[in-house]
């Protein structure tokens, strides 16, 4: 099982505050650092000092940063047009390396379009649909050669399709709960399907549903990478585990009903749980990243319980 450390900084996060989250998952050796793409703060929180940019976040601690991964989930289809996109993670991929990973959703949060003068579309999944092969296909253009797109949203002509990045290939991740669009964009894009916040249950069910779309198209499921997005909550014993549900605002009880919460032992049975349905992969979502001991303690005692 690979854990990752997953950060949502429109809580409430400056970019000096998401480096030293980032240096510190390096330094334990987690596998990757991943961001959200949010522009509005969730919730009661005031949010301050306000959002960072995930790209533009990203690019910063890639020249800080030499081993880890980096990545988001997800990045929003709807702030920018995908030629722009395959161009700012081309760069940040040269800029780490070869270190990146693109998690790339349609876009839900009306607010944050709302606060910030972003459209708002409707038909949000055929659009994810066109970034996805506008992205992809500018990528796999040969050098010398150019890429046209003629799509009901995106229309590309004789583009030159660079910058190339630094990857031959850069991981594509799409997640969700649809039934059917989701898996569908999956098993033609996809090389990790990611299910955020679902239970053990559902998320049993949601895989299956990936694995058939992806035979469908003719490929392997085994070829994906299946992952889980839950929030974390550990502490070496009950009052520390108390301690830090209080600082993030939630109950012990919803944490270790929806989350990876309580001791050591208890957050490793949890991801047992979700391997045994075929999760490879858990980011695992720190809201309070002042608190570093948090990360160090899963290292410590929760990692080397899962083989």
């Amino acid at each position: 099982m690979d854990l990752r450390i997953f950060t949502e900084p429109q809580q409430g996060a400056d970019y000096h505050t998401l480096l030293r989250v980032a240096k510190a998952a390096e330094d334990l050796e987690y596998s990757a650092f991943f961001r959200s793409d949010h522009y509005l703060k969730m919730g009661d929180t005031d949010g301050l000092p306000g959002p960072t940019d995930a790209w533009i976040t990203l690019a910063g601690i890639a020249r800080e940063t030499s081993r880890i991964r980096l990545g988001t989930l997800m990045t929003a289809a709807t702030f920018r047009l995908p030629g722009v996109l395959a161009i700012q993670v081309a760069q940040v991929d040269q800029m780490s390396g070869g270190r990146v990973e693109l998690g790339l959703g349609a876009g839900w949060y009306e607010d944050e379009h709302t606060a910030y003068g972003i459209p708002f579309p409707q038909a949000k999944i055929a659009r994810l649909e066109e970034q996805l092969a506008v992205i992809t296909g500018l990528w796999q253009t040969k050098v010398g050669e150019t890429f046209d797109f003629d799509g009901a949203y995106y229309t590309l002509k004789d583009s030159p399709a660079l910058p190339k990045p630094a990857q031959p290939h850069i991981p594509i991740l799409i997640g969700g709960s649809g039934p059917a669009r989701t898996p569908a964009l999956a098993a033609r894009f996809a090389d990790e399907f990611n299910l955020p916040f679902l239970s053990v249950e559902d998320s049993e069910a949601q895989i299956g549903r990936v694995r058939e779309a992806v035979a469908a198209a003719g490929r392997k499921p085994s070829e994906l990478t299946y992952s889980n997005a839950l929030v974390l909550c550990v502490g070496k014993d009950d009052a520390e585990v108390a301690r830090r549900a209080a600082a993030i605002g939630r109950t012990v009880e919803d944490l270790k009903q929806n989350g990876v919460a309580g001791t050591p032992d208890e957050a490793a049975e949890k991801i047992a749980r979700y391997a045994a349905i075929g999760s490879e992969r858990i980011y695992l979502q720190v809201l309070d990243l002042t608190d570093l001991d948090h990360l160090a303690l899963v290292a410590d005692r929760v990692r080397p319980q899962l083989g």
